[in-house]
């Protein structure tokens, strides 16, 4: 019994790291408790600013996930994709049971374009030109908030992985 648990101790030491058991202090409890947290901010034409809590996806498997299996998002709460570069990677929703809207954004900041995206749908969604960052909300969010392609989005620095 003893040589079967000095083989298995470890094997579940790793197992626990593997699921998220060390600490990083910019970890959030927003979703489901795992990615790092920013505030960015988006200015529309006219100036005006509006504030955003958003989880960061920069992994591959962050970003493969994304808001999978999610049951809700909060109003003022979404997801930024940081893929590392500039990318004309799409999105679809397979596992994603929240009505979303994206926005693929320019390395500068300009919303390059917004598209609505529909709940557990495999349509692949992909703007017309390559992007830097790709964000995610609840469907509807840029309308109500008045703002689309041409308006701007900051991003903190150590939010875009540079």
């Amino acid at each position: 019994m003893r040589p079967v648990l000095a083989l298995l101790l470890p094997l579940l030491l790793a197992l626990a790291v593997a699921c998220g058991g060390g600490g990083d202090s910019k970890r959030g409890d927003d979703g489901d408790g795992t990615l790092s947290t920013a505030t960015i901010t988006l200015i529309d034409g006219a100036g005006n600013r509006t504030e955003l809590t958003v989880e960061l996806a920069r992994t591959a498997a962050e970003r493969s996930r994304g808001l999978m299996f999610r049951e809700s998002l909060a109003e003022e709460r979404g997801m930024l994709f940081v893929p590392g570069g500039e990318t004309r990677t799409g999105f679809w929703m397979k596992d994603t049971k929240i009505p979303l809207s994206i926005a693929f954004i320019a390395s500068d900041g300009t919303i390059l374009e917004t598209q609505d995206m529909e709940p557990l749908s495999q349509q692949l969604h992909r703007p017309a030109q390559p992007y830097r960052y790709a964000l995610e909300v609840n469907q509807g969010w840029f309308e109500r908030h008045g703002l689309g392609p041409g308006d701007r989005v900051e991003i903190p620095a150590d939010a875009k992985g540079e």
